[in-house]
């Protein structure tokens, strides 16, 4: 039996109302108050790389974004490792998506969205998505995408001395918690970049330049362009991992790039 409850709340009087909702797993509405698009809806999965986040991470993230767009933003607590490794975190993620798809949106009104692990749940479930041959999501951002858990990209030692947020110590460590002998690294559960991006819904990703997963959006955008898909790659100079979080002129300037892209699959 599944038991929700419902509980409004105000976020910023006059600028957001928020809606909390629990079915199981503990989802929360971000929604601008007035004159937003009520068809359409982003979906968005935190990141923390699986062993960390929740909704207060995702709550700042997912109000700039309800800003930029005028939709509401839909964010969810899946399990985390250690204690929870893989397949919780999708099959709570593929739970959401069928409890909106059911009870509220027509999948292709559903824009995914995610950052970091986020990114990478957002991508196996769009990939998930389309191998049940199911309507596709209109469309995904991702900011900072953890693709591949085999961590073999240059960039983890190109850029190591420039990141200030990851190191590829903890990035090891987090793909160990979640694996956690569920398969292999390259697997697609694990690595979407090796999983199939055909008929693939358009792509908005957003890395920092100064990132040891720079890489990671590079060749994302290289396999989605490769297997006919359409995918924006926006690499900020001065950003870093997650760099829309913060406080900055550069976070207001990837949200307008946000508002467009969101504009263009309208």
């Amino acid at each position: 039996m599944i038991q929700y409850r419902v509980a409004d709340l105000k976020l910023w009087p006059g600028i957001f109302a928020a809606l909390s909702l629990f079915v199981n797993i503990c989802c929360e509405m971000i929604r601008p108050q007035e004159g937003y698009d009520h068809k359409t809806v982003i979906l968005y999965a935190h990141g923390g790389g699986y062993i960390s986040g929740g909704l207060n991470y995702s709550r700042v993230l997912a109000s700039k974004m309800a800003i930029a767009t005028g939709l509401a933003v839909f964010t969810f607590e899946y399990r985390l490792a250690p204690e929870h490794p893989y397949p919780a975190a999708l099959n709570d993620g593929m739970a959401v998506w069928e409890f909106l798809t059911k009870s509220r949106f027509k999948p292709d009104r559903i824009i995914l969205a995610g950052d970091s692990a986020g990114g990478n749940l957002a991508l196996i479930m769009a990939q998930k998505i389309r191998q049940k041959e199911q309507a596709v999501p209109k469309g995904l951002i991702l900011f900072s995408p953890w693709v591949d858990m085999t961590l073999t990209n240059d960039s983890y030692e190109e850029k190591a001395a420039l990141d200030p947020i990851l190191t590829k110590k903890f990035v090891t460590e987090a793909a160990d918690a979640y694996i956690a002998g569920h398969g292999e690294a390259e697997e697609p559960q694990f690595s979407p970049i090796n999983g199939s991006f055909e008929d693939f819904p358009p792509t908005l990703i957003m890395v920092g330049e100064n990132e040891i997963l720079l890489d990671d959006s590079i060749k994302l955008r290289e396999k989605i362009i490769s297997e006919g898909g359409r995918a924006e790659l926006d690499i900020e100079p001065d950003g870093w991992h997650v760099y829309q979080l913060t406080p900055l002129p550069i976070s207001k300037k990837a949200m307008n790039k946000v508002t467009e892209f969101v504009s263009s699959i309208n």
